[in-house]
């Protein structure tokens, strides 16, 4: 069964790939790791010319924003956040288009909010962008709106997290894989920073309240906000709205070439569309 659901992602068309703050920035001054961007957008551009459609989630707005600014430190307020996110969308956007260009691509940016997907006219009328773009052959690139986003007010406007961001999209645009670049290998039976003999489980057919009790609200970078549960939270959705999810190691953005070429790398999660589940449902109640 492993082998067999590995291949069949050679076959996939529609994929969205999301890469933390912490896979695109450097471990010690937390700047830019340019030539790792470098290399994703030429695995991005690869891909397109094999006929794919790619959406990158793109995290680090507020990570370009600070280092910009001259601040290393985690934002202190939610103003401060906003402000290093202002400076730091244009900055990173400005990035991928100029090495997008250079790989004959257009880069489009798409800033979502919760509250656009709470509304129906502003859902489609998000739905309709990402369509036209696909067929106008741009690459998307999203990023939650954390310039206007209030994370300190529940239940508001804001997703918390990249990963389920990234899943959200992949059922809004009705993608077939979706593919999650952390700094961990994929889902452990436990925390392998804590427990040496924790192992890796490279397939998971089906998401049960037992595996989604194992994901753990920590993270071991300070630039990164998604832990183990939001990531199993993003495979709920992906899964539940049809798409296979992967969860692989960021640290070597080839990765990527490696899950649409079908070897075993990191954890696969399987698709197994959910006649009940309601994404707008989700949304309103799950956050």
């Amino acid at each position: 069964m492993e082998q067999h659901s590995r291949s069949a992602l050679k076959e996939k068309k529609r994929i969205v790939i999301k890469i933390g703050s912490s896979s695109l920035t450097h471990r010690e001054t937390k700047d830019l790791n340019l030539m790792k961007i470098e290399r994703l957008v030429r695995i991005i551009s690869d891909l397109k010319g094999q006929g794919k459609e790619v959406i990158l989630v793109s995290s680090g707005a507020i990570a370009v924003g600070r280092q910009a600014l001259g601040h290393r430190g985690k934002p202190g307020s939610l103003a401060e956040k906003q402000a290093y996110a202002a400076v730091g969308q244009a900055r990173l956007m400005m990035v991928y288009q100029k090495l997008f260009a250079e790989y004959n691509q257009t880069a489009a940016q798409i800033l979502l909010t919760k509250n656009i997907m709470e509304r129906e006219s502003s859902r489609l009328n998000a739905q309709n962008t990402f369509e036209e773009l696909l067929k106008l052959h741009a690459i998307p690139i999203v990023n939650e709106n954390d310039t206007v986003s209030t994370s300190e007010i529940p239940l508001v406007d804001n997703f918390g997290d990249n990963d389920r961001l990234s899943a959200i999209v992949a059922a809004l645009v009705g993608a077939d894989l979706l593919i999650l670049l952390s700094d961990i290998d994929g889902l452990y039976s436990d925390d392998p920073h804590k427990n040496p003999d924790a192992r890796l489980i490279s397939l998971v057919p089906e998401i049960t309240p037992e595996l989604l009790a194992m994901g753990k609200s920590s993270s071991g970078s300070d630039v990164g906000t998604g832990g183990m549960a939001a990531k199993l939270a993003a495979a709920r959705i992906a899964t539940d709205s049809g798409s296979d999810m992967v969860i692989a190691n960021g640290n070597d953005v080839s990765t990527v070439l490696e899950i649409t070429g079908g070897k075993e790398t990191g954890t696969l999660f399987l698709a197994h569309r959910n006649q009940d589940f309601d994404l707008m449902s989700y949304i309103a109640h799950e956050y």
